[in-house]
This record gives C-alpha cells, structure tokens and sequence, in this order.
C-alpha cells in the first residue's frame, strides 16, 4: 500500500486485523465521548457547543470513510443504548431524533466524506485540508439547521441564531485546528516512513 494513497492510520499501522480495527474504533468513541463533554450551553437555544465536531473531522480523515463511518456509528449505537457518551453525559435514542439529532447525523455523513477525502490525500496539504474541513463541517450543519427548523417548527431566523450563528467562532477555531495539524502530521509521518 502506498502511503500517497492512504489514510493516516494505515501510514502509522499498515497491517490491519479485526482486533486492530476494533481498538481504534473503541478508540475513537472514547475520544468522540470525551469530546462530546466539552459542553458550552448556548441560552435559547437546545444545541450546546462541544467539541464534538472537531473530533470527527480528526477522526474521519485520518481514519477513513469505513473506519471513521463505523466510529461514528458506533458511537451513536451506543449513545443509543444508554451510555453516557453524548453532550453533558447524555444518552438515549431521544438525543438522536430530538433537536440535536440532525446535527448527529450530519456528523455521520461528515465522517464518510472526511474519510473519502483523506484517502484521496485531502488531508496532507493545506491548500486542501482547509477546505474540506470547512466541506465537513457545512454539511453537519446543513442536517442539523434543517432537522432543528423541523423539529422545534420555529421559523429560520431563529433557527440560524440558535443553531448556527453561537457556533461560528468556534466552527473556525477547529476547522483551522483540524486544517493545519493533519499536513503537519503527514510531513512528520512521511519523514519517519521514508
């Protein structure tokens, strides 16, 4: 395997085995979990600030679009069922199809197109990693402002003002985290491997 063509994980562990793939998934649910604590709650509005996004656009690109995908949806089996892995220690299928869950869903299809793209080499160049970061991020919001909008029947101003707009800061803050630390990852990986 080429490590142009790779993700992160496979540059640094080549040899994948089931037991492998599971460490890195259970891996990744505690990081997305401890994350998922970082909780800012934002008044008037049911969606708190976390850190959970940042963790999946670390995840997604350096795990790939099958390992990042089934991270995440791991993670929301086992939010699901009862374990306290979501913001604020919270858990249950009601996170998942109440206000929050669009923004839920649309981190799982981040994690699919993150990884896509990382093992297209997205993710080991600035000039490209940024932009996908912010492509990542566009689209969880995009499933979590309409889900909102749905969900709670309130008209789009308010949904941007409490869905988005309190985000925004932040959003860029772990777009530019993300964007820079994985091509400054990959100069130091590709160092060590050539």
């Amino acid at each position: 395997m080429s490590i142009a063509t790779t993700t992160l994980r496979t540059a640094v562990f080549p040899r994948s085995t089931v037991l492998t793939s599971a460490g890195f998934v259970i891996a990744g649910v505690a990081f997305l979990s401890l994350l998922a604590q970082i909780a800012i709650p934002v008044p008037g509005s049911p969606v708190p600030v976390t850190g959970q996004t940042l963790g999946v656009l670390l995840l997604a690109t350096s795990y790939g679009a099958t390992l990042g995908t089934t991270t995440f949806f791991t993670y929301l089996l086992v939010g699901a069922l009862g374990a306290p892995v979501f913001a604020n220690s919270g858990s249950g299928v009601e996170r998942i199809v109440g206000a929050t869950g669009g923004y839920l869903v649309g981190m799982l299809l981040t994690s699919a197109l993150l990884g896509y793209l990382g093992g297209r080499k997205w993710d080991q160049k600035f000039k490209t990693a940024l932009p996908a970061m912010l492509m990542g991020s566009a689209l969880t919001f995009g499933f979590g402002l309409f889900w909102l909008h749905e969900y709670t029947g309130k008209d789009w101003a308010w949904t941007i003002s409490a869905g988005f707009t309190p985000f925004v800061i932040g959003e860029i803050l772990k777009i530019a985290i993300a964007g820079t630390s994985l091509p400054l990852i990959w100069q130091f990986v590709q160092r060590k491997i050539s």
